[in-house]
């Protein structure tokens, strides 16, 4: 546990802003764009079996309740640490912006568009050029929002309630990240 909150506070940050705006207000840069297409790719995830058994099982516990069926529960909770671990991102943080977002529905979709379990806006498959890309997929959604949330911890080096909000599209406001760092430590987060 202690091993990854060092990595969370030491995560490698170096990213400039600059752009265009999307139609959702967040600013499109080539960075976030090349990004995006180039984590099409999977990543390598735990760094062992024991590790993956405790992880998996601890929160398969905790997901339990949203999410009934066991083998379901697991694949996802592979799929979000694959993602998370590819992004460098805490799988819990990952998590979290889950629960706020989405409450761990598949087919959420919000009043403005955004799909998915990470409600992803539908312009950045066709900023990107990957039309084809499905944002209610499992593995794209977190592709997707794991890439887009990375980016924007790059951009404020390191700060997770800017990062937050710039991802919510609430820059300048605290309510939408207190909402998922809460839930992070309430939720996702070993207690002992």
């Amino acid at each position: 546990m202690l091993k990854r909150l060092l990595l969370i506070l030491l995560l490698p940050l170096s990213l400039q802003v600059w752009g265009q705006q999307d139609d959702a207000g967040q600013a499109v840069t080539p960075e976030l764009r090349a990004a995006l297409m180039d984590a099409v790719g999977s990543a390598d995830s735990f760094a062992d079996r024991f590790e993956a058994e405790v992880w998996l099982l601890d929160m398969s516990g905790r997901l339990q309740r949203r999410m009934d069926d066991e083998q379901e529960r697991l694949e996802f909770l592979r799929l979000v640490h694959q993602e998370a671990t590819r992004a460098n991102l805490p799988p819990e943080l990952v998590l979290a912006v889950i629960q706020v977002e989405s409450n761990f529905d598949r087919f959420a979709v919000s009043r403005v568009g955004a799909q998915g379990f990470m409600q992803i806006m539908p312009f950045w498959v066709r900023e990107i050029g990957r039309p084809e890309d499905n944002l209610i997929r499992t593995r794209t959604n977190l592709r997707y929002g794991c890439t887009i949330l990375r980016h924007y911890m790059d951009i404020e080096h390191g700060n997770w309630i800017r990062a937050l909000a710039r991802y919510n599209g609430s820059l300048g406001r605290t309510v939408y990240p207190n909402k998922v760092l809460d839930a992070m430590q309430r939720t996702w987060f070993n207690h002992d």
